[in-house]
Order: structure tokens, then sequence, then C-alpha cells
């Protein structure tokens, strides 16, 4: 009796460690595939220099879904199609145009642009009195008797203890999307927003922003200042609390735009209607190139695919990459998908989006239950190699969060987040800022991570 228990515990444990080294075999192999023969690099760079920002609406974002499309069929996939999405279309139009002018009659011109989706200017701009505050509670004390045709300019840094960056984003996001919206309502004339960046510089960063119900002709321009420009507004608003704001921007709103989601998969061998789906999104504003934001992630889903087909990896489930269009303002690309997918009672087994920049991997968050987690846990161990198992649980990215619904399991590819903010939304956000390696690392740990979904399941 003891001797067979002890041959039935002498094979699991051989099944085990054979188990062990097979995937621990298969993802090295991802890893080198992608550092040595990936085509994340070079794809990227053609998406940031030769096709360059893709603002939904614009001949980039046209572009961009040509070549998407092209890559993907050159990879020879089982399927590859566009599904159409109706946009919005905003454009920035000419320069924009600020300058601090104080009583004495000197003017400094700062950093400005506007935030997407913010009406222009009158032709001749707008010249009025500033009124600093920090956060919409602090302009709802103040009221309507001290907002009142001035210029409100909300000065809230992002929080320099905050190690996670994205946290500290997300505390003041919502500050520069409502802004405007609330400001109206005290009888603001326009809105300037301390750019969301962790560095002193002179490049101001755009995003989306909302009026919500606010009437036509109640709404006012948005624009953001650089972080620099913003200390010196605010420095000199103290010496002098009189001194005018000059703005000018004729950015303008269009009516929705056809456009498209760019898809390709693998079909999978036993269970081709579960889907794995890597998503993304396709779009970028249009002051950089959009090489962080989200060029990187554009690259890091399709390579998936390049890595499963070259080195062929036969999936037990489909494999599927979707490249939203329009996340940037509207999230209308991921609304489309999943509405055409519910149509279609598709079974999303799992979700994984890449949307941090293309820097250093150091793990993933999962929005799932407890049990599949603890799971999913035990996989950190094949990353530590690669210093990117820091495996946890959080919400996930915004383009896939609406699957949650669904009951996917979600997860989102977690990078070193120091430099990310510096880029973002910004003039910086281009092709030069972006290390091959780091990009690259990211591609294989994406891989692996789908790899062992669809070899062990959920």
């Amino acid at each position: 009796m003891f001797r067979y228990l002890f041959i039935l515990l002498f094979f699991h444990i051989y099944s085990f460690s054979q188990s062990f080294d097979e995937t621990e075999s298969k993802i090295k192999s991802l890893y080198n595939f992608s550092l040595t023969q990936g085509k994340s690099y070079d794809w990227l760079e053609h998406l940031s220099n030769q096709v360059g920002s893709r603002l939904s609406g614009s001949l980039g974002a046209e572009r961009a879904v040509e070549w998407a499309k092209q890559e993907l069929e050159n990879l020879k996939l089982d399927k590859v199609w566009i599904e159409p999405v109706m946009v919005p279309k905003w454009v920035r139009g000419n320069f924009e145009y600020a300058s601090i002018e104080s009583s004495t009659g000197n003017s400094i011109n700062v950093s400005v642009c506007a935030l997407g989706g913010s009406i222009a200017t009158p032709s001749n701009g707008i010249r009025a009195q500033v009124i600093e505050i920090r956060s919409i509670e602090e302009l709802k004390k103040l009221g309507k008797k001290e907002i009142q045709e001035k210029i409100v300019f909300f000065n809230s840094p992002m929080d320099p203890t905050e190690i996670n960056t994205f946290l500290a984003y997300r505390k003041l996001v919502n500050l520069r999307r409502n802004g405007a919206k609330e400001a109206t309502k005290y009888g603001a004339i326009a809105v300037v927003i301390r750019s969301l960046n962790l560095v002193n510089d002179d490049f101001p960063h755009t995003g989306s922003m909302s009026y919500g119900k606010t009437k036509l002709n109640q709404r006012i321009p948005a624009l953001s200042i650089s972080t620099n420009g913003a200390n010196l507004l605010s420095s000199m608003i103290k010496l002098d609390p009189s001194l005018k704001f000059f703005i000018k921007q004729n950015c303008k709103n269009y009516p929705d735009v056809l456009s498209y989601n760019v898809i390709g998969e693998i079909e999978g061998y036993e269970y081709p209607k579960k889907i794995i789906l890597i998503a993304t999104h396709l779009d970028s504003w249009d002051l950089g190139d959009g090489s962080h934001d989200n060029g990187s992630g554009v690259v890091q889903s399709m390579e998936v695919l390049n890595n499963f087909k070259s080195l062929k990896i036969r999936p037990r489930h489909t494999i599927r990459v979707v490249l939203f269009m329009n996340n940037e303002n509207s999230l209308s690309g991921s609304k489309e998908y999943l509405k055409n997918s519910i149509k279609k009672s598709e079974n999303h087994l799992f979700a994984l989006e890449s949307d941090s920049g293309g820097f250093s991997p150091r793990g993933f968050s999962f929005d799932s239950s407890t049990q599949i987690f603890k799971k999913v846990k035990n996989w950190n161990q094949f990353f530590k190699p690669f210093f990117a198992d820091n495996f946890y649980i959080s919400d996930s990215g915004v383009d896939i969060k609406l699957f949650k619904s669904t009951g996917s399991v979600l997860s989102s590819l977690k990078t070193d987040s120091q430099k990310y903010f510096e880029y973002h939304n910004s003039a910086q956000d281009i092709f030069s800022k972006v290390n091959k390696r780091e990009l690259e690392l990211g591609s294989a740990a994406i891989s692996s991570l789908v790899y062992l979904v669809d070899t062990f399941g959920l």
C-alpha cells in the first residue's frame, strides 16, 4: 500500500516538474524571440514617424487603420477585419497663445494648449483677471460673486509622494475633465488647468474635457498650461492679484465621423468560441506622435500574434487582438466592439490591456474573483527572472473595464510609471522617448501571460 502511494507521489512530482520545466522553457523562448526577432520596435517606428498622431476623425487615424490592418494581414492570421464605429471629430486649429499681463504693462508668454473637446476663444482672444484655486470644492465655496467674468486657474499639482504615478493622476483627472463645466455655473469666462505632469517643464499636456449638459451658448474655452507656466502665473498673481491673463485658441468640434476598430485573431483548436482578448487603443492625442500613449500598446498587442505564429504555438483558445479607435475622448471603439460582441453572444474568457507606456514591465493587475487570482498569482514565479512578477488585484484599464459586466477576467500590464506623465498627452510623447529593450520586454511579458492563460485556463 505504502509502495503504491509512493509510486503515485513520485509520478505526480515528476509530472509537475516536467510541466514546470516545459512552461518555463516556453516563456523563455517568448522572451528570447521578442528581444531578438520581434517586430514591435520597427512597427512603432513606422506608426510614430510615418503615420504620426492619430486623433479620432483625423487623416492620421485613417492611415493608422489602414496600416494596422495591412500589418495584421501580413502575419497570415486566421482572420483580420475592421469594425465600423462613429467617433467624435475635434480639430485643434492654429497654435494656441497665452500671456501674463501685469498692471505695469509687462507681458510674458507662457505655453498652453487647448483641452480636447474645448471650444475656441473669440477671434480676438480673451483678456481677463485670473482667480487661482485648487479644486472644484474651492470653486463652489467662492461662488459666483468671486468667479464671474474671470478666468479660473486650477493650479493643483500632482502628488510627488505617490509612487504609483497613475494614482496621483487619477486624483486630478476629473478636475481637467469637469473644470470648465463646473466653472461655467459660476460665471467664469474660461478655465486654465495646470498640466498633469510631475516634472517642471514648458510642455503643456492636453487631454479630454467635457461640458456635460451645458448649453452650447454657455460653454467656455478650456486650456492646459505647462507646469513652468503654472508656477510663474501663480507667483505673479501673489505679487499682483489684479493682473490680466490673455488666451487665444481656435479649435473646433465637428459632427461625428466614420472610423474603424482593427481586429485580428488566431482561432483556437480546442475552444475556438472562447476568446482571449488583447485590447488597446489605436488613436492618440495630436501634440506628439503617440508613441507611449498608445503606440507601444498597439505594437505589443500585435507582437503577441506574431510570437504565436513565428514560434508555431497553436493556441487552445482563440487569441484575438482588437485595436480600438477613440479611447482618448469618448471610448466609442470599445463600446461599439462590446455591443457587437454581445449581439453575437461571444465569450471573452480573458481580456488584457496594455496602456501604460513602453516602459519596463513590472507585472500585471487583475480584476477577478479571489479564487481565480489565487491561481493566477502562482504564475508570477515564471516572471521573476524578468522582474515582472508583481501580480495584484486592482481595477482594469478603461478600454476593457466595460467587459467586467460580461464576466470576463480582466488584466492590465503594469510598467515602471515614473516617467510616463512627463510625456503623456504632450509634444514629448514621441518615438525617440521609447527604449527598444523596454518595449520588447513588455511584448514578451504580455505574450507569456496570454500563453499561460491559454495553456492552463482560468
